[in-house]
């Protein structure tokens, strides 16, 4: 039993690290020319190997999405829950966002961005999955909005679905710029934009501040 147990324990191991490989081969080159063989290639395993554990292209692209949304809510979600519901877990979503595509979480930036461009128009489990994705982040923004709607703390607000498409467009345009001309200044555009925004809606500019006053070009430096 324990032999069985520690070749489960490292072929879970194995696994962790060919989907982190995944994610990044897919955030620079595309999920839809992930393959087992180009996998095998980046990752220095052998197809056998890969071919093992995913049994198909399908499934690998699968897997490698669900590998991709873990790290995003470990890099965004998870922190941004250390600040109580309303506008200050708002700013520091946005804060994190705009870190997690400025540091290259995923080297090509954000993996949903350059995933959903390659199969927005190919119906199948791996757009339903990356479907899913980006509606439980646009979601989870919109419920945030509303908890601050409750608490008075962006009283001007009505509509959290709105705000949830013009923050996420705003996010998704500075990372697509970034990303194309190699620069951190997309990421203050977005920020002036969202701090804006939500000083528009009647948020305190104290809280709002630690999202607008960031400056990216010298986080990014000290990296």
């Amino acid at each position: 039993m324990d032999e069985i147990d520690g070749r489960r324990v490292r072929g879970d191991a194995s696994r962790r690290t060919v989907l982190s490989s995944a994610a990044d081969l897919a955030s620079i080159e595309g999920l839809d020319g992930l393959s087992i063989g180009r996998l095998a290639t980046a990752a220095s395993v052998s197809k056998s190997g890969v071919a093992t554990l995913f049994g198909s292209k399908a499934r690998l692209q699968l897997a490698t999405v669900e590998a991709a949304r873990e790290r995003f809510v470990a890099s965004v979600i998870e922190p941004a829950r250390s600040e109580p519901r309303g506008l200050g877990r708002i700013v520091a979503l946005l804060d994190l966002w705009i870190a997690y595509s400025r540091d290259r979480v995923f080297p090509g930036g954000c993996f949903f961005a350059a995933a959903a461009a390659d199969f927005d128009s190919k119906p199948g489990d791996v757009r339903d999955a990356l479907e899913r994705a980006l509606d439980d982040w646009s979601g989870y923004l919109a419920a945030s909005f509303r908890y601050a709607i409750e608490l008075g703390e962006l009283p001007a607000l009505d509509d959290a679905d709105q705000l949830a498409f013009e923050c996420t467009a705003l996010l998704d345009a500075a990372n697509t710029r970034s990303v194309m001309h190699g620069s951190t200044t997309p990421y203050r555009f977005a920020r002036v934009g969202l701090a804006d925004r939500l000083t528009s809606l009647g948020g305190a500019p104290e809280v709002i501040a630690k999202l607008r006053d960031v400056d990216d070009e010298a986080v990014a430096a000290r990296r």
